[in-house]
C-alpha cells in the first residue's frame, strides 16, 4: 500500500484524473464537471437542471437545493436527513435493539445511482423526499438495463449504461460498482436491520422512484426477522411482498406456507406469527389471542346488557370493524358464528328468535 501511495503521489493532477477516467487526455469532460466542477461551471454543460433537492414533508415542511459538485453534494444532502435511532423489541426479550432509521451507505448508494443513471437530456432535478417513515428518490429516465428484480439476488450484471463514461468515472472514485450489486446490498442491509425492503416504482416511463423505509410496516414481519436471522434473502423478499399486500408466485406461497412463514389464502396472505414458537413464548401468544376472544365476548355481553336484545345484523355492525382487515368477509362471518355458538353453549346468551332471524339476549332475562 505504501508503494501505491508513493506511486500516486508522483502523479500530476492531469495523470490522476486521466487514470480515474474523469478527464480524457487532460480534457475536461461532462463527467468531470458533474462530479468535481464548481457550482458556476454548470454553465459549461448543455442546457438542463443539474441539481439535487432535499424536500421534507409531514408535520414540518422544508427544502434545500444542492448544485455541483455532485461528489460532495450527496454527503451534504444526506446530512439534512433526520436519521434518528429507532427501537425494536425482539420477541421474548426485555432489551430493546436500536438501529438507525436509515443506513448511511444505502442512502448514498441510492443517491449515487441517481447521479449515474439520470437522463441528462431532460431538464429535471434529482429529488429526495423525506417522509416521516420513508425516503423517496426520484430520478429522470427509465430503468435502463433490465428491471430492479433482476438485480435483487445479485444474479445479473448490466450489459450497458445510459452514461458509460460517467459510470466508469464514479466506479474509479468508489462511488458505485459496475456489477449491479448495489440493489442486492441495499436489500441485504435492510433485512439485517429488520425493516421493509426498498421498493422501485416504474409506473412512470420517464422516471424511476426508489422508496427506502425507515419504519415498521407489519410488526409480524419485523418480529420474524428478529427471531430468524438466517432466513435466505429470497424468503425475506417474498415475505416483504406479503407484508405489503403484493402478489407472490403460487410456488413461492406454497414454500412459505410449508415453512410456517405465512398464513391465509390469496389474496389475503399475511406473515405468520411463528415468532411465538421460535422463541418459546407460545403460551403467551395463545393467551393473547384468547384475550382477543374474551374482548369480543365482553363487547357482546355489554351490548345486550345495554340494549336488551340484538339481531345478527346488530352484532355484525358491532364486531366486524374490530376484527381487522386481514380476515376475509367469510372468515369474519365464521368467527362471529363460532363466537355466538360458544357463548350460547356456555349459557351466557340465548337466541329467542329463529335460526334465520336470530334475536340474542343475556341468558335468564325475559324478552
Amino acid at each position: 500500500m505504501s508503494i501505491l501511495r508513493r506511486l500516486i503521489s508522483g502523479w500530476s493532477d492531469r495523470e490522476f484524473l486521466n487514470r480515474a477516467h474523469v478527464t480524457r487526455d487532460g480534457a475536461i469532460t461532462r463527467a468531470a464537471l458533474l462530479l468535481l466542477g464548481k457550482e458556476e461551471s454548470v454553465d459549461k454543460l448543455p442546457a438542463g437542471m443539474y441539481e439535487m433537492t432535499w424536500k421534507l414533508v409531514g408535520q414540518e415542511n422544508a427544502y434545500e437545493h444542492f448544485g455541483l459538485p455532485f461528489m460532495l453534494t450527496t454527503t451534504r444532502l444526506y446530512s439534512r436527513i433526520r436519521n434518528i435511532q429507532i427501537r425494536l423489541l425482539p420477541p421474548g426479550t426485555l432489551l430493546q435493539q436500536e438501529v438507525s432509521k436509515y443506513d448511511e451507505q444505502s442512502v448514498l448508494e441510492a443517491l449515487h445511482n441517481c447521479i449515474a443513471h439520470q437522463d441528462y437530456r431532460r431538464p429535471a432535478r434529482i429529488l429526495v423526499t423525506e417522509h416521516p417513515d420513508r425516503l423517496t428518490f426520484d430520478s429522470c429516465g427509465s430503468f435502463f438495463e433490465g428491471t430492479p428484480d433482476d438485480y435483487v439476488l445479485g444474479a445479473k450484471s448490466p450489459d450497458r449504461y445510459r452514461n458509460p463514461f460517467l459510470v466508469r468515472a464514479m466506479s474509479e472514485l468508489y462511488m458505485i460498482d459496475r456489477m449491479g450489486y448495489g440493489i442486492k446490498r441495499m436489500n441485504e442491509v435492510q433485512a439485517k436491520r429488520y425493516l421493509p425492503l426498498p421498493d422501485y416504482d416504474l409506473s412512470d416511463p420517464e422516471k424511476v422512484r426508489l422508496t427506502m423505509y425507515g419504519g415498521v410496516v407489519d410488526p409480524e414481519y419485523t418480529r420474524l426477522l428478529l427471531s430468524n436471522t438466517d432466513l435466505p434473502l429470497s424468503d425475506v423478499l417474498a415475505l416483504d411482498r406479503v407484508q405489503k399486500h403484493m402478489a407472490i408466485p403460487d410456488g413461492t406461497a406454497s414454500h412459505l406456507r410449508k415453512s410456517g412463514l405465512i398464513v391465509g389464502r390469496k389474496p389475503r396472505l399475511r406473515v405468520a406469527p411463528v415468532v411465538a414458537a421460535a422463541t418459546d413464548i407460545k403460551a403467551d401468544f395463545i393467551r393473547a389471542h384468547s384475550q382477543d376472544d374474551m374482548f369480543y365476548r365482553r363487547l357482546v355481553e355489554q351490548y345486550l346488557k345495554t340494549f336488551g336484545t340484538a339481531t345478527r345484523s346488530d352484532i355484525n355492525e358491532l364486531l366486524i370493524p374490530k376484527l381487522g382487515e386481514e380476515l376475509s368477509d367469510d372468515e369474519r362471518q365464521r368467527k362471529i358464528d363460532n363466537l355466538l355458538t360458544s357463548m350460547r353453549r356456555d349459557g351466557v346468551i340465548v337466541n329467542t328468535g329463529s335460526r334465520r332471524f336470530s334475536k340474542w339476549q343475556i341468558a335468564g332475562r325475559s324478552g
